[in-house]
């Protein structure tokens, strides 16, 4: 047992993740699941992979914890700078390219794919997604993570634009519930952050509460001690 613990224990805390965002009608949802793991290892079941970086912009990280965190925090010191003084609040374009410029100059130290999105004056909702080498794309929604690869046919098809806010959060909740499913490093509870210009809403959807997919046992009683 000695080799596989010391193994698992010296590994990197990584966001084995599925993040999501997407712009609707009036604004941007943000969605992740809530496991993080260390190597094979589940290190925190409940994390928060939503951060603030301004009132109106939030990122969605993964890949390294350390590596997202500390992009995280420049960001949001470098935006609170340029808010002082400007006299006015960051665009979620500032923002993301921010992040797009520490991502892309570090890309050969970091390992780290972000989304940025929120609500400004000028763009309304706006999501962008910044994957691993610090490409930066406006998208109408985008998703990352190693549960992102289970979503794509499904976020194809079940995407359409000037969805509801209420539409908005449930395309979200399943498709991270989906990649859930499927994906081992995927896993808890699913996370939201809703930007508009009325402000910001979080919920939160314990895993019990979310839709089962094909195969997969419901929680309950172990139908093996029965």
């Amino acid at each position: 047992m000695e080799p596989m613990a010391g193994g698992w224990m010296s590994a990197a805390h990584s966001m084995g993740t599925t993040i999501l965002a997407v712009e609707y009608d009036e604004g941007v949802i943000l969605g992740a699941d809530s496991r993080t793991t260390t190597g094979v290892y589940v290190a925190n079941r409940a994390s928060d992979k939503i951060t603030q970086l301004t009132d109106n912009v939030y990122i969605c990280r993964s890949g390294s914890a350390a590596d997202t965190q500390v992009v995280s925090d420049y960001v949001r010191y470098f935006l609170n700078q340029h808010t002082i003084q400007l006299g006015k609040e960051a665009t979620v374009k500032t923002a993301a390219n921010l992040v797009k410029e520490l991502a892309y100059q570090n890309k050969s130290f970091l390992q780290a794919g972000m989304i940025v999105a929120g609500w400004d004056k000028y763009d309304g909702g706006s999501v962008y997604g910044i994957p691993l080498g610090g490409t930066l794309l406006r998208l109408p929604f985008s998703s990352g993570g190693s549960g992102s690869s289970y979503l794509y046919g499904f976020l194809d098809q079940a995407w359409r634009p000037n969805m509801s806010k209420d539409e908005a959060e449930r395309f979200v909740v399943k498709s991270i519930a989906l990649a859930i499913a499927r994906d081992g490093a995927s896993g808890g509870v699913v996370r939201t952050v809703t930007v508009n210009a009325h402000g910001v809403e979080r919920n939160f959807f314990a895993g019990d509460k979310l839709p089962l997919f094909h195969e997969e046992i419901s929680p309950g009683r172990n139908p093996l001690l029965a």
